[in-house]
């Protein structure tokens, strides 16, 4: 079987952009429902993929509609394709993230999105104590040519209870530790995408490592499980 993302759903959601309403949608959902059927496949496989690497819990696949309910954009459809991979909890941390989306608007996403706030502590506090097998993951040759730097959210100063001067408080004030790769569509429909995704997602591995030990011991290094 062929695990390799056909054309027509990157040009399904072109024609959704353009008729973003209920109508158009009702009379084209049985296209959707065949792309749908389509990309649970292929998400699925992916995850197969992974669990020779890793050990994943739970593949969640978004559905394309919509929460308008807090949202000024009151469109209704999504016009792209999303599924998560969570890890095997509470020993290992972290999750990834598959985003379809035409106009070369795809990507892959991993790393920690919402931390909760004793996680945070935990991790900046980690960092503050010692930051450099985190820099050593960060610089190492193919971790950097995957994935290069974290983005996401971040203070603009120390937080409270750090030294705004220290060594590491590039990494301290982070509040998220996130990672994302960027796809054309042209590289999105090739054969091997989703094995050269499974590889990008392979490759976090020493920062998932990391970060697992970290929030699953205390600032002794003693086990909390």
């Amino acid at each position: 079987m062929s695990y390799t993302i056909p054309k027509d759903v990157l040009n399904f959601f072109k024609k959704l952009e353009k008729n973003n309403d209920r109508e158009w949608f009702n009379d084209n959902k049985p296209e959707f429902k065949t792309i749908e059927a389509k990309m649970k496949t292929i998400y699925n496989h992916l995850g197969d993929l992974m669990n020779t690497h890793d050990q994943i819990e739970k593949i969640k696949i978004f559905r394309i509609y919509r929460d308008v309910r807090f949202s000024k954009n009151k469109l209704p459809y999504k016009t792209h394709f999303s599924g998560s991979f969570a890890r095997k909890k509470p020993e290992l941390r972290g999750g990834y993230y598959l985003h379809i989306q035409p106009n070369n608007e795809s990507f892959i996403a991993t790393g920690f999105w919402q931390p909760s706030k004793e996680d945070l502590l935990r991790i900046r506090k980690e960092f503050e104590m010692d930051d450099s097998e985190m820099r050593d993951i960060l610089n190492d040759n193919t971790f950097k040519s995957t994935w290069g730097n974290f983005v996401g959210e971040e203070l603009k100063t120390a937080p409270k209870g750090f030294n705004k001067e220290h060594s590491a408080i590039d990494l301290i004030r982070k509040k998220q530790f996130i990672f994302t790769k960027n796809y054309t569509d042209k590289e999105v429909l090739a054969d091997g995408f989703i094995e050269e995704v499974n590889e990008s997602f392979k490759n976090i591995r020493p920062f998932f490592d990391y970060m697992s030990d970290v929030l699953t011991t205390n600032l002794n290094g003693e086990s909390l499980l």
